[in-house]
């Protein structure tokens, strides 16, 4: 199965699909993303904009999610940038804090919250 993220005029990902690996090959069967975006366009209206995503993250950084944005410079799929302190790593397709999460982190026996007003992670308990 191939997956394809339907974008809006701003290139933030509306809805994903999912394409029957038939309706996505050529007559050699090598998968295409023109030929998806045809058939999705078909369904969908050729009005429709479309790119192909990974579910395995072999392309474009990350599996596209409803509300993530398109960069075509990157040619990758972006989630929401989570606080106002946080950069973009192009390395991992993902946003970094200022400050690294403590080593200790455990998410149900030592839980941190990170706390934008001092750029840190806050023990929760």
């Amino acid at each position: 199965m191939a997956h394809f993220a339907q974008l809006d005029d701003n290139n933030i990902v509306v809805r994903v699909d999912v394409v029957d690996n038939n309706d996505c090959v050529d007559l050699s069967q090598t998968e295409q993303e023109g030929i998806g975006v045809t058939f999705l366009k078909s369904i969908h209206g050729s009005n429709t904009h479309w790119k192909q995503t990974s579910y395995n993250k072999t392309f474009r950084k990350k599996f596209a999610a409803i509300g993530d944005t398109y960069d075509e410079i990157k040619d990758a799929f972006i989630t929401p940038k989570p606080f106002a302190s946080w950069t973009y790593n192009e390395e991992t397709g993902g946003w970094q804090p200022p400050t690294p999460l403590p080593e200790d982190f455990d998410v149900y026996d030592n839980p941190y919250r990170w706390n934008e007003s001092t750029k840190v992670w806050d023990k929760i308990r």
